[in-house]
């Protein structure tokens, strides 16, 4: 972060200084919401939610180093030589200061949502882009109102782009986020199920998503997934072709970037043949599965945008690397594969997982799912398509763990597959383990973040381990 003043702090927030003698030229050097990160020049945020609220720990960063804090309610006693900000919302005051912060630096913004694929997406977006520049990208997915602020205090002078991911499962969400990060290329991955439990119906998620156009800068610049049954509505838009440009990519002809003979059936990458306005080239991945053309071709929208080259493209593509827990590879015991996918799951993202499981050539097939969260009404009939998907595939074994999932399980015996497991709990499910971590044997491990899926993970490590 680039220091700024107490003046430009106040300004921003528009909050009241509850300190006397306060120096406006009081330099801050990094913004804190966690007392155990702060050092001398932080300004700590003292954020309420739900389990915790920041203002007992206020003392305790002021003590650390912090030159102030930002609260919103009064202390009982002020620790000398401290500033304290009094404002409404702590929260929306770290944002109203981080778009204060972004205001200050002229560089593009890369903004990225979608149901599914953002953090691969984001990240492979930021390797090709890195090839050429100095990038600063969302770290893990802190992508919402909290998260993403801690993007935007990250640039400094010598970045030259920022790839920031958005997140939110409600409306409004998005609108806020980006009328932070005022990005001037954005890209939506596709429109699923994830969240429709709050929003309703895919037509109210294409919507949400939508508002990532609203802090889109003028003549800003658009990367859509032509082979979504949405998104391509937006090429009807006339007005929104006006202002901004748009690229297309997938598989589909009509696309702009288009991936052509595409070997997805290799065991630790994807190799196809890429279209581009800038030419053609053969694109390896350095991850499996078919869905990873997307936010390849993706990045390479955004890189021709930038002026990158086809070659400095395909580098950045094979420099990519994974984020934990998302399709994580290890190899342990017997020649047991590991697929760990635990960070998140929907519908679409289940699906894509079983298929890369049942391309794993060489190796009995065992897919562990857990529930999926926010899905609401739709909750069973998603479950149960997700089981209707597996059975479709055929693993040796699918095992459940879950209330919900045993809507799953259910459906993938109706649809021929016999050999169904199904736990209510994690607990429960390592009495598996025995049949899973079996000599050869490659076993996804999916669920929503809730499930702690995580766990029984790490007991099957533990296990072969053994």
């Amino acid at each position: 972060m680039e220091p700024i003043t107490l003046k430009e702090l106040l300004k921003a927030t528009g909050g009241r200084l509850l300190t006397e003698n306060a120096a406006p030229d009081t330099q801050i050097t990094s913004v804190e919401s966690d007392n155990r990160k702060v050092q001398d020049g932080s300004v700590f945020f003292a954020f309420v939610g739900e389990r915790t609220d920041g203002h007992k720990f206020a003392d305790a960063a002021l003590k650390a180093g912090a030159c102030g804090a930002v609260v919103s309610r009064a202390p009982e006693a002020y620790l000398p030589g401290k500033f304290y900000v009094l404002v409404e919302d702590t929260i929306k005051a770290v944002g109203a200061l981080a778009a204060y912060y972004r205001s200050k630096f002229d560089i593009p913004v890369v903004g990225v949502t979608g149901s599914v694929g953002k953090t691969t997406t984001k990240d492979m977006i930021a390797s090709v882009l890195s090839e050429k520049f100095n990038v600063v990208k969302t770290e893990a997915n802190f992508n919402n109102n909290i998260g993403l602020p801690r993007t935007i205090f990250r640039i400094t002078k010598d970045t030259q782009i920022a790839v920031i991911e958005m997140g939110m499962n409600h409306f409004g969400e998005i609108d806020y986020l980006v009328n932070i990060a005022k990005p001037t290329v954005v890209t939506i991955t596709n429109v699923g199920t994830a969240h429709i439990g709050n929003l309703g119906s895919r037509e109210n998620i294409f919507k949400a998503k939508c508002e990532i156009f609203n802090g889109l800068a003028p003549h800003g610049f658009a990367v859509m997934n032509g082979d979504d049954d949405f998104l391509p509505r937006l090429k009807e838009n006339a007005q929104k072709q006006k202002e901004f440009s748009f690229a297309w990519v997938g598989e589909g002809k009509d696309n702009d970037f288009r991936a052509e003979n595409i070997q997805d059936t290799l065991q630790d990458e994807v190799r196809y043949h890429a279209c581009t306005p800038l030419g053609e080239i053969d694109i390896t991945v350095p991850a499996s599965g078919r869905h990873m053309i997307y936010p390849t071709l993706t990045a390479a929208a955004i890189g021709a945008h930038f002026g990158m080259t086809l070659e400095e493209i395909r580098a950045g593509i094979a420099h990519y690397t994974p984020a934990a827990l998302r399709m994580e590879k290890s190899i342990v015991g017997d020649n047991i594969l590991i697929y760990n996918d635990t960070y998140n799951a929907n519908p679409q993202s289940m699906r894509a997982g079983l298929v890369t499981l049942s391309h794993t050539a060489g190796y009995r097939h065992v897919a562990v799912l857990g529930d999926m969260g926010e899905l609401g009404a739709h909750e069973e009939e998603l479950h149960r398509e997700v089981g209707k998907a597996a059975a479709q595939l055929h693993p040796d074994l699918l095992v459940t763990v879950g209330k919900a999932s045993l809507n799953m399980a259910d459906e993938a015996k109706k649809n021929g597959l016999t050999n169904v497991k199904s736990y209510l709990t994690i607990e429960e499910a390592k009495a598996a383990l025995p049949e899973i971590m079996q000599k050869d044997t490659a076993v996804l491990f999916k669920a929503s973040h809730f499930m702690k899926m995580e766990e029984l993970v790490q007991a099957a490590k533990e296990y072969a381990a053994k």
